[in-house]
């Protein structure tokens, strides 16, 4: 799969924080594509659905309320329009028993919170050429 030229990506994460650094981390990594935010996993598919350019990656915090990362990734594989697009799992669990369960679930990959300041470009670049990425020190 070659590299899209300018992705769309999606991160779904309930603490300000997290998501604050999300935004810095891709700025610098990859200044012309585009973060959309969703603060909750309630109603998940509705807005996923009415986002006006399907994302091209999705990052996926796993411990979220009222829907899960687990459960938000069954939603996204059930549905044609985004059973292939690339998942990404953000979590700070980060036991092999807890990869193993993301591996075993269909998500793309996985990044360990916090997140990783000086790796996150080149995982950004491999995540969207397509590569499955399991970076959880």
């Amino acid at each position: 799969m070659s590299a899209i030229a300018e992705p769309v990506f999606l991160y779904v994460e309930d603490d300000p924080l997290s998501r604050e650094i999300m935004q810095v981390l891709m700025n610098g990594a990859m200044p012309d594509a585009r973060l959309i935010t969703f603060e909750t996993s309630d109603r998940f598919m509705e807005k996923m659905l009415a986002l006006p350019t399907p994302p091209t990656v999705i990052f996926l915090d796993i411990h979220l309320e009222p829907l899960n990362g687990f459960q938000m990734l069954n939603l996204l594989r059930a549905d044609p329009r985004y059973a292939a697009t690339i998942t990404i799992a953000v979590t700070a669990s980060v036991m092999n028993e807890e990869v193993a369960q993301l591996k075993a679930s269909g998500f793309d990959g996985a990044i360990g919170k916090p997140l990783d300041f000086d790796n996150f470009p080149t995982l950004l670049e491999r995540i969207v050429a397509g590569e499955a990425v399991w970076h959880v020190v």
